[in-house]
């Protein structure tokens, strides 16, 4: 019997494996982190003892979980991302997925809705309503929320370079419901950092977009206390192709920047912490997203301790929001998606998890459909009430494995974050092209792999095969854009055209104005039906349009 790992290895493996080599030289994470064959106490947690590093769930520094008994009390919310055709379609299929189960809403938009511009405009012209549901004002979103009660249900709304103008379209929709805007609840994606890094969907520059960013805190801290103002994500960069410290890394750099950012425009940090999130994407390596999560709440706790000096509890746990991964859904052999997005929701929920989006099987194909959206969701229904996962709290904390893991993404993250600072921060170094430059050369890396066959996508590069094709698949009606366009033209007949030309000039003198906050009269603007498009046309006016270097 070996007394010591390294006894172990030299004696009882090698015999082994000289007879029968293992099938690679070296294993790693899809991250790069090496992996030995086996792990055990010798390669336990290095960061501290357990109470400082791993502690208690519910407790500092939450590496095991932000709630005591998680799932076992509630479990997460069950959200699948929808949005298409027009706000009417869109109005169906919440009420489909809320019949079937779904806990909570998640509003996919269009992107002419996502960079600001409205329906008709030249621009917009073959993408309304192709990648989401369009919203140019309070009529579309009136619709999109006709009979679901706002004060009920816990809507999340992807959506960031316009984001202010949509929550000001949702406070407005819960209005005409009776709904006070203390009562609503839901979460704003509003991170528009990671817009300049990875995703393109930007319209200002980077500074006075973080100035929209600050106001819709300062805002909501005042009049919408339940609302999660910020989800900053991580899920984008990964979707580009960042490593999962990467991931986690420029996801913190950039939630420094908007905390500090607050700070400096006179907002104690504690009363507008507790209302920050997350956004993490859940990958095909189980165990290194499982450990990823798990550091990320580590690493945040101390973050908000140490640097900002945060006092309240709640503004030190990290909360977040999971997607499947959409960038490993293959066209090919499309049923195989059903498996990998159960693995990464699996992942999703051993890491702790506050709510979830599980993939459907078509998207590398098309919007999913009814059937596919269903299928996902009760892939997270099974997860939740069938396999046990839900059952006991961080079940795979503990593991000699998972604590390494745990520790090394940490010590990497907290490397790259140092990077940042002493480039001068996020914004700085999304300036000088930094974390895009990272992010390439990881995605050419991964790509190349694979197309050496160093990584095996199953259906893809190894054990391929001629599939039909699937049937059902949804197509967004093509007279649903010229339907949009003609309310849009309606509206602007028939609403108060006066009133609107008002709003929107005092909307211009606090975006000229460093001390005003632009939201009050932003809600004015959409409360009198000014569209999407116009409020952002004044912004624009005032801020002009960021132009990134070098033409990316």
């Amino acid at each position: 019997m070996s007394n010591n790992k390294q006894e172990w290895q030299d004696s009882t493996l090698s015999r082994v494996t000289q007879r029968f080599p293992e099938r690679r030289e070296q294993f790693a994470t899809d991250s790069g982190l090496s992996l030995d064959t086996v792990y055990t106490p010798e390669d336990g947690s290095a960061s501290g003892d357990y109470g400082d590093s791993i502690g208690y769930p519910g407790e500092f520094p939450y590496t095991r979980g932000v709630q005591p008994n998680m799932y076992r009390g509630r479990v997460w919310t069950m959200r699948q991302y929808a949005g298409y055709a027009t706000a009417a379609a869109t109005n169906e299929r919440y009420r489909y997925l809320l019949e079937n189960g779904q806990t909570g809403l998640s509003v996919a938009f269009d992107l002419p809705t996502q960079i600001g511009y409205d329906s008709d405009h030249p621009l917009a012209e073959g993408e309304v309503g192709k990648v989401g549901v369009p919203i140019c004002s309070l009529a579309d979103m009136e619709t999109l929320f006709n009979g679901i009660p706002l004060d009920k249900v816990s809507t999340s709304m992807t959506i960031n370079a316009t984001a202010a103008v949509l929550l000001c379209l949702y406070i407005a929709a819960g209005k005409k419901q009776g709904v006070a805007p203390d009562q609503l609840n839901g979460t704003l994606q509003n991170d528009i950092l990671k817009e300049y890094i990875a995703r393109g969907t930007y319209a200002y520059p980077p500074r006075p977009s973080m100035r929209l960013v600050v106001d819709v805190f300062r805002y909501c801290a005042e009049n919408v206390p339940r609302w999660n103002t910020i989800s900053i994500s991580g899920y984008h960069m990964r979707e580009a192709g960042a490593t999962a410290s990467q991931e986690l890394a420029f996801t913190f750099a950039n939630a420094i920047a908007y905390v500090q950012a607050a700070v400096d425009a006179g907002l104690p940090v504690d009363d507008f912490a507790p209302r920050l999130s997350f956004f993490f994407v859940a990958q095909n390596n189980l165990f290194e997203e499982v450990a990823k999560f798990r550091a990320a709440r580590r690493l945040w706790a101390n973050i908000m301790r140490d640097r900002f000096g945060a006092k309240d509890p709640r503004s030190m746990m990290l909360r977040f929001h999971t997607q499947t991964a959409g960038v490993t859904l293959t066209a090919q052999q499309p049923d195989n998606n059903v498996i990998r997005s159960t693995v990464q929701a699996l992942a999703a929920v051993l890491g702790g998890t506050q709510s979830l989006h599980v993939n459907s099987r078509d998207e590398a194909l098309s919007l999913p459909s009814e059937e596919s959206a269903q299928l996902s969701l009760r892939t997270q229904q099974i997860l939740a009430h069938e396999s046990g996962a839900a059952d006991v709290v961080d079940p795979l904390g503990g593991s000699w494995y998972i604590e390494n893991l745990t520790d090394r993404l940490e010590a990497s993250t907290l490397e790259y974050i140092e990077r940042i600072d002493r480039m001068g921060g996020a914004v700085a170094a999304i300036e000088d092209g930094f974390q895009v430059q990272e992010i390439g050369d990881s995605a050419f890396r991964h790509q190349r792999e694979v197309d050496e066959n160093d990584r095996v996508v199953v259906g893809v590069n190894q054990y391929v095969t001629e599939s039909p094709p699937i049937s059902g698949l949804l197509r967004v009606d093509a007279t649903a854009a010229a339907e949009q366009v003609e309310r849009l033209r309606s509206l602007r007949r028939e609403r108060d055209n006066m009133a609107v030309q008002i709003s929107l000039a005092r909307l211009a003198d606090a975006a000229r104005s460093e001390g005003a906050n632009t939201i009050p009269p932003m809600m004015e603007c959409v409360e009198r039906y000014a569209t999407l498009g116009e409020i952002c046309d004044v912004l624009r006016q005032v801020y002009g349009e960021y132009e990134p270097a070098g033409g990316l």
